[in-house]
């Protein structure tokens, strides 16, 4: 009978595991890998996190390209310290999936930290290559 219970349990776990769980989880851990990778100016890790079509989007209004985000979070004057992510949700659509929370940057601008808080948006599309971002929107908040 324990044996019954226990699979019945686990069961019901690996139900709520369904396509959306798994798709929380897989983004969650790109959302992880995009932070390390943007924190210790990883080119190689950026190149498999961003997708060929990047449309990278900051709150000041400018728009990069996967090269020149890149470019830029590896070897441009801003230098992310630290990246904290807040209340995030993420939603799936197949595989499209949309990550929407709250990001905080601790930032070193030529010598100078600057701290940013940002709602932001990420879009991502599932390809042969897995999880990829394919777009970033972001708006500043007021500190």
């Amino acid at each position: 009978m324990k044996k019954l219970i226990a699979f019945a349990f686990c069961s019901l776990a690996l139900y709520g595991a369904g396509p959306n769980a798994m798709i929380e989880r897989d983004l969650l851990s790109m959302m992880a890998d995009w932070k390390k990778a943007m924190i210790s100016r990883d080119r190689a890790g950026l190149e498999r996190v961003y997708a060929t079509d990047l449309t990278y989007s900051h709150s000041s209004g400018r728009v990069e390209t996967k090269a020149e985000a890149i470019e830029a979070s590896v070897n441009g004057k801003t230098r992310v310290l630290s990246i904290e992510l807040a209340d995030l949700v993420v939603r799936g659509y197949g595989n499209t999936a949309l990550v929407k929370g709250k990001v905080t940057l601790q930032n070193n601008v030529d010598g100078k930290m600057e701290t940013i808080p940002l709602s932001v948006l990420h879009v991502w599309v599932k390809n042969p290559a897995g999880w990829q971002m394919v777009a970033r929107q972001s708006t500043r908040l007021a500190p």
